[in-house]
């Protein structure tokens, strides 16, 4: 009975041993190879965020880089009077210090913080130094990120052609829809303030297009949670931008 139990043991601990990982929810971690992550993995903490933090601030160097598990952090740019404009929104499909694949000592070009958490957010963070270090040892990695840094600039180009060219109708309701996919919830929360800042406009401008929008049906608003209701609706009444950028990232989990 002794010897039955000792030799046992080692088989138990063998499948412990070799039990997979818990992936995050982020979706560039959960998406690489099973070997790739568990190298990856000793190099990586998981930490709560909460509303209004700053990850990076404008001008900085960059430390650290986040994974996000959910939530939506914005990067705007900051201007000299102190007005903020969006450059770029990143949930748990993306990375933030994408300038860190470009150069060990990147400089944060705008200020990014968490502007729309949800109830249990977190963010899996990467020192700078760690990360390119493992960009150069995991050439499966480095291509995710490549093609990541790539699908970044891409929503750039389309947002700002967006911003310039489209209504404010219909930039609404890309943002919304945008903010919609990376919540994975009917409702979330939203201030005016911000909604402001992310389509470069005043908050009577947002109240007045968020009226518009609810008044057809597409969405609720009130004391500053949105719900969609009309999902359908909402993307017709939204510009070509949503389905391109949209695409270039279901393209990047392929």
């Amino acid at each position: 009975m002794v010897r039955k139990r000792a030799r046992s043991e080692p088989r138990r601990q063998s499948a412990v041993a070799t039990a997979a990982p818990q992936r995050p929810k982020n979706q560039l971690l959960a998406g690489l190879p099973l070997d790739d992550f568990r190298k990856l993995q000793p190099h990586l903490s998981t930490v709560p965020i909460r509303h209004k933090q700053m990850l990076h601030k404008n001008g900085e160097p960059m430390s650290l880089v986040y994974f996000l598990n959910g939530g939506v952090a914005s990067i705007t740019t900051v201007l000299a009077d102190g007005t903020m404009v969006e450059a770029a929104t990143v949930g748990d499909e993306g990375m933030l210090g994408v300038e860190a694949i470009l150069a060990a000592d990147a400089i944060a070009p705008g200020d990014t913080l968490i502007q729309v958490p949800d109830a249990s957010a977190s963010a899996e963070v990467m020192r700078v130094a760690d990360f390119r270090r493992q960009l150069a040892e995991r050439p499966v990695f480095r291509d995710l990120m490549g093609r990541y840094a790539q699908t970044v600039i891409a929503q750039m180009m389309q947002s700002t052609a967006c911003n310039a060219l489209h209504p404010v109708q219909q930039r609404c309701a890309r943002w919304l829809l945008m903010t919609h996919d990376r919540m994975h919830e009917q409702d979330f929360g939203l201030s005016h303030e911000f909604l402001a800042v992310m389509l470069g406009v005043q908050r009577p401008t947002v109240t007045v297009v968020a009226g518009q929008l609810q008044s057809a049906g597409l969405i609720r608003y009130t004391h500053g949670r949105v719900s969609v209701v009309d999902r359908r609706g909402l993307e017709s009444a939204s510009c070509e931008c949503y389905g391109i950028i949209r695409t270039r990232f279901e393209l990047l989990r392929r």
